[in-house]
């Protein structure tokens, strides 16, 4: 499928991880994609890989807002137009409330939810001319909480009522705007591979994943793509659970 021709994307965080296999698919959908993160040799490493006409690389720090929006209008004015952006960049932070110091609380908080506030903002009047779409990465982590993790939670659960509170706000859907969110659950990824390398934590994930399995980065690129097509031209304010099933628990054990 070539969805994206001529299409304009930004994705952020698109170093590693979820973030690079979603450049990677819209590239391979034939979309030109702009590859936003702050580590500027990871990124250059997944640029190299795709064609350079249709690619090109922002180091950029989203917590910062005037970063953010000096990074859309560079990409606006390279390519002459936007069609959709993911906002997938984040970081993680956890431990007892009480352990959690300012810093770390507001890092989370800024590169996690601010910086998917400052994308839609920098990107909405582009979208609003092509009609084109929103699509945050938010987490199960942000529908329900999690042991430890309260930074993390709060600012997932801030991007999953964000995506339903833009596709409101200013009338988007009207505007032809469509603002929609992927909720993973645990993914391999950069920032999940030392939990990973924890075997009996992995089991512990597996007996609560109906699917059985780790999701993988590529498996959240296809349903962000989805989201983007215009085969979910009807689709807007929605979270996605991309979860295996983990969401449609109601948390009590299995009864054997």
């Amino acid at each position: 499928m070539q969805r994206f021709e001529e299409k304009v994307v930004i994705v952020t965080g698109a170093a590693s991880g979820m973030g690079e296999a979603t450049a990677r698919r819209f590239s391979k959908e034939s979309a030109n994609v702009a590859l936003v993160d702050r580590r500027t040799e990871a990124l250059e490493k997944v640029v190299a890989d795709l064609p350079a006409e249709r690619s090109l690389k922002q180091v950029v720090d989203v917590s910062a807002s005037s970063a953010v929006a000096a990074m859309v209008s560079a990409v606006v004015e390279r390519f002459g137009r936007l069609d959709v952006i993911v906002n997938n960049a984040g970081i993680h932070e956890g431990g007892e409330p009480t352990d959690i110091s300012d810093e770390r609380w507001h890092a989370v908080i800024a590169n996690d939810l601010d910086a998917v506030f400052f994308g839609c903002r920098a990107a909405i009047p582009h979208l609003e001319k092509t009609k084109g779409s929103i699509n945050n990465t938010a987490s199960v982590s942000g529908t329900g909480g999690d042991w430890g993790m309260s930074p993390y939670n709060a600012a997932k659960g801030g991007i999953v009522n964000l995506t339903r509170a833009l596709a409101l706000a200013l009338d988007l859907g009207r505007k032809g705007i469509r603002v929609n969110a992927v909720c993973p659950s645990l993914t391999r990824t950069g920032m999940t591979q030392d939990m990973l390398k924890d075997e009996a934590l992995v089991a512990k994930f597996k007996e609560r994943i109906p699917l059985g399995q780790v999701c993988e980065p590529e498996e959240v690129a296809a349903v962000i793509a989805f989201l983007a097509s215009d085969d979910a031209s009807f689709v807007t304010g929605a979270n996605i659970a991309v979860d295996g099933g983990v969401s449609a628990s109601n948390g009590q054990p299995a009864q054997d």
